[in-house]
């Protein structure tokens, strides 16, 4: 499953499991680690009394009482001195072993702070980098949905020289003030739980120091009011098809300017689809479909739509999602966005930017996705269609 920056309250989202960044003993003195327990209730603080003290990238997990979370994954991240005392390192400990006991807890959705980026020093950047890094990397073996959750775009920053960089080739290439849809960019509490509009996953397997656990149930989509009365719109003109042959082929007149037999033979030599182009393109990659959806950040079950349907029309956040995982040149990945009616164009900053990667050959999608949300722009891959 695919990866996601989100903003939000962290002790609002609705996740199998929050992370918590706190200290050695679980002190919620501040910050996150504080609220985080406000919202749980006092039983949280009990539980974790009954935890060992952790060093910096240990992790240990309680339930999530009231929170609407499964369980809370408790983790010391390191105090910044400078990075070169096994910071990173440390920090990169702090979100590779949240993820694994995730998974060992049978969580299906996992969302993180930037850790250690509050009071700890260490510099948002950094962290934001070492965090895609860790969950990159977790994500090509493992199915899981990920959050990295922020209040706001200046609570991380990425590197200048690259913002610097885009926003150069962004001048000299963008020519209409048109960002195109806000798709991702900023994402509320109401729009995060649609992420979860089921019951979460049940749990594989209870540790045996946590008793069953039982989630907060998700919004669910308002039932229509009772005796409300249907609009009633004005009838669009009614398109009248073309009697059809006894083969059922349409009969056009005779004196309309289109030939039937030629329309027929053009037809038939229809060019193959965006979903046979993709999955062309993978098998020529020497990629497997997993390797590929993973890489774009594409959850599994979109892609085996696409995969079941060879008439799929995807978004243009999902085809260049493929394309960058593919690591595709501008021009193939013209190709590919042409099968689904699409084009790159310079009246948008969003395919502006796009272009500026695949020119220099940079195909992180992580790193991609980075700049695009300090942009304002949608991200690729996640859950669009």
């Amino acid at each position: 499953m695919p990866f996601q920056i989100v903003r939000n309250d962290l002790t609002r989202m609705r996740a199998d499991a929050i992370v918590n960044a706190t200290d050695a003993f679980y002190s919620a003195s501040g910050g996150t680690d504080a609220k985080l327990h406000a919202a749980a209730g006092p039983r949280l603080a009990k539980a974790c009394r009954r935890l060992p003290p952790l060093a910096p990238g240990e992790v240990a997990a309680t339930r999530g009482f009231n929170l609407p979370c499964r369980y809370v994954i408790h983790t010391v991240g390191p105090v910044w001195l400078g990075g070169d005392r096994n910071e990173l390192a440390e920090l990169s400990a702090c979100y590779t072993n949240a993820l694994h006991l995730a998974r060992r807890l049978g969580c299906k959705s996992v969302a993180f702070p930037l850790i250690s980026s509050g009071t700890f020093g260490c510099p948002k950047d950094r962290v934001l980098r070492v965090a895609l890094e860790a969950i990159g990397a977790f994500l090509i073996e493992s199915e899981m949905m990920v959050f990295i959750v922020v209040y706001d775009k200046t609570s991380y920053s990425v590197s200048q020289r690259l913002i610097a960089s885009i926003e150069s080739f962004i001048d000299d290439h963008y020519v209409a003030v048109h960002t195109g849809p806000e798709l991702f960019h900023s994402v509320s509490f109401a729009d995060t739980s649609e992420l979860f509009a089921q019951e979460p996953s049940p749990i594989a397997a209870e540790p045996e120091d946590l008793p069953p656990v039982s989630a907060a149930k998700p919004g669910s989509v308002p039932a229509p009011r009772p005796n409300a009365q249907p609009q009633v719109f004005d009838a669009a003109p009614q398109f009248q098809s073309p009697p059809l042959s006894a083969q059922g082929a349409p009969v056009f007149p005779k004196n309309m300017a289109v030939r039937q037999d030629e329309l027929d033979r053009r037809l038939r030599e229809i060019d193959e689809s965006f979903s046979e182009m993709l999955l062309r393109r993978i098998t020529e990659s020497g990629m497997t479909d997993a390797e590929c959806y993973k890489r774009a950040n594409i959850d599994k079950r979109l892609f085996s739509k696409i995969r079941s349907n060879p008439h799929y029309q995807p978004s243009k956040p999902t085809a260049l999602a493929f394309a960058v995982a593919l690591r595709l040149s501008p021009a193939e990945t013209r190709e590919l966005l042409e099968k689904a009616g699409l084009a790159l164009s310079r009246s948008s900053k969003f395919d502006i930017i796009i272009e500026y990667f695949l020119q220099n050959g940079i195909y992180d999608i992580f790193e991609i996705n980075e700049v695009l949300y300090q942009f304002d722009q949608p991200c690729l891959g996640n859950f669009t269609a």
